[in-house]
């Protein structure tokens, strides 16, 4: 199972830029590296990322075997509403992870 910390601030104005952060915890082994016993260590890396807002993606990402393990991910969004800002990750197992965090809009 991955870990994934996600940081929204808790509480924001209607219409305020916030910034969204999330660090996943993924080993994110590109497939170029050979294991001790010579054979090639199978690629295993965070293939798609994406975010939801109230149910409306708000941020999607691709990613390829040049990116770092425990990648980081920041952007900003529009606080419109309060609600649950949700991340869905898939990776070449094709294991699929969520986390989230909640947000207040007054």
């Amino acid at each position: 199972m991955t870990r994934a910390l996600v940081s929204v601030p808790p509480e924001a104005k209607r219409g305020e830029i916030v910034d969204v952060r999330a660090m996943i915890a993924h080993p994110m082994e590109t497939g170029y590296r050979m294991g001790p016993n010579g054979a090639e260590i199978p690629r295993d890396i965070i293939t798609r990322l994406t975010c939801t807002y109230g149910g409306a993606e708000v941020f999607s990402a691709e990613f390829f075997p040049a990116v770092s393990a425990n990648p980081f991910v920041s952007f900003s969004l529009i606080a419109t509403e309060s609600g649950t800002v949700a991340f869905e990750w898939t990776d070449d197992k094709g294991q699929t992870e969520t986390a989230s965090a909640e947000i207040v809009v007054s």
